[in-house]
């Protein structure tokens, strides 16, 4: 409000106390924000590592995990290369001991049917065995 005889303006004293207090009230939360702030820092810090520490220990139990699955299927694998070897040693004392060219033709020619996604061109020869056996016939002495 202005005065008519001096031009000076009447402010209320509600006013400007609670204008002084609005002011104090923001200084007062800057100074506690600039004390609180380092505290948050800490905390935030803390939990970031309490979360790396957890996911560690996650990747770590994954890894174990892992680990044991692939040691028991190499321990199926294992009784699984028994189990053939058992019937190959059968399917030898069936045969009289004796492995035979013949039987050892037909195991080739079983193995190629294992071959997946490849291409195998079997060559006769005189003696009808595979082009593999043929370096055999040139190591025999000659008469």
């Amino acid at each position: 409000m202005y005065n008519n005889n001096n031009n000076v303006i009447n402010v209320a004293p509600k006013l400007i106390k609670a204008a002084i207090w609005g002011f104090a009230g923001i200084v007062l939360l800057i100074v506690a924000l600039a004390f609180i702030r380092p505290w948050y820092n800490v905390w935030s810090q803390e939990m970031e590592g309490k979360a790396e520490f957890a996911k560690a220990e996650q990747n770590r139990k994954i890894k174990i995990e892992e680990a044991k699955a692939n040691l028991e299927a190499e321990k199926l694998n294992a009784q699984a290369e028994i189990e053939r070897a058992k019937g190959a040693a059968e399917a030898i004392r069936i045969e009289n001991g004796s492995i035979t060219p013949t039987y050892i033709q037909y195991l080739w020619v079983r193995q190629q049917s294992d071959l997946s996604n490849k291409t195998v061109i079997y060559v006769p020869t005189e003696t009808n065995l595979p082009i593999l056996e043929s370096s055999r016939a040139s190591t025999l002495p000659r008469e």
